[in-house]
C-alpha cells in the first residue's frame, strides 16, 4: 500500500485502528483511536494520558501499524511529553472533535504520539 492511498483513505475519518505490540505480553493488540493528520504526520491522544496502556507500549516498542477500510501502514511512533507540545495536540483534537467531546474522554492529557507519515 502506498502513503497516498493510506493518506487518502483517512482524509474523512474521525478513528484508525492503531496496532501496538504489548510491553509484557508481546502479542499484537488493536484498538480504534481518535487521530488527527498534521501535515506529514499522524497525532494521536492516549485517552488516559501517559497512564493509557497503549501509550505505555509505545514507550518500550514504538513500532506500530496504523489501518482504516483495508488500507494501512506501518510506522514508528514518538511519545511526546513536553507540555507544550502536548497543547498543541490537544488543541487540534478540539478542532476536529469540538472542545466538550476532547474535555469528555480525554481525562488526563499529559501525553501525546506522534507518527510520521513517510
Amino acid at each position: 500500500m502506498s502513503l497516498e492511498e493510506f493518506t487518502d483513505a483517512i482524509k474523512d475519518a474521525d478513528e484508525i485502528e492503531l496496532t501496538v505490540t504489548g510491553r509484557k505480553s508481546g502479542r499484537k493488540l488493536p484498538r480504534p483511536v481518535w487521530f488527527v493528520q498534521d501535515r506529514r504526520r499522524l497525532c494521536l491522544l492516549p485517552i488516559r494520558g501517559s497512564d493509557t496502556q497503549w501509550f505505555k507500549n509505545i514507550v518500550a516498542n514504538p513500532t506500530v501499524r496504523l489501518a482504516i477500510d483495508g488500507a494501512d501502514l506501518e510506522g514508528t511512533a514518538k511519545p511526546i511529553t513536553d507540555p507544550p507540545k502536548v497543547s498543541d495536540v490537544l488543541e487540534k483534537f478540539r478542532g476536529k472533535y469540538g472542545h466538550s467531546d476532547v474535555r469528555r474522554y480525554y481525562s488526563n492529557p499529559d501525553a501525546a504520539v506522534e507518527i510520521p507519515l513517510s
